[in-house]
């Protein structure tokens, strides 16, 4: 559990396309083995604690004449932003992929400044 010590909340979510290998024979698409794709995320305004980061496949289109293997996640998660990981592996064939995220953390209270 993240106990935030600040009385502000701040949250932010947005959705991505990945990618849409698809569409140009990509790696994903046309790969096998492990593959990976990484996409930066940067946020609308700094967090002053490091936020929560819950991210999740909004859509997904596999290929199903092959096992359907995937995993995703948020890493190098900072004040200022995150990336999302996509993970596949062996046969799986995966066009495209969206995915959703939402960041929690504190914020600081522009009404409270320190005088010197």
């Amino acid at each position: 559990m993240r106990i935030f010590q600040r009385n502000r909340l701040g949250i932010e979510q947005g959705s991505r396309v990945l990618f849409s290998d698809f569409e140009h024979d990509g790696e994903m698409w046309t790969g096998s083995g492990p593959r990976e794709f990484r996409a930066a995320v940067s946020f609308d305004a700094r967090f002053d604690e490091l936020p929560v980061v819950q991210v999740s496949m909004s859509m997904w289109d596999i290929s199903g004449d092959t096992n359907q293997r995937a995993d995703i996640t948020a890493e190098h998660i900072s004040h200022e932003g995150f990336e999302i990981v996509f993970r596949t592996w062996g046969d799986t064939r995966v066009a495209r992929i969206r995915a959703d995220w939402l960041a929690l953390g504190g914020m600081s209270d522009p009404d409270n400044w320190d005088v010197d």
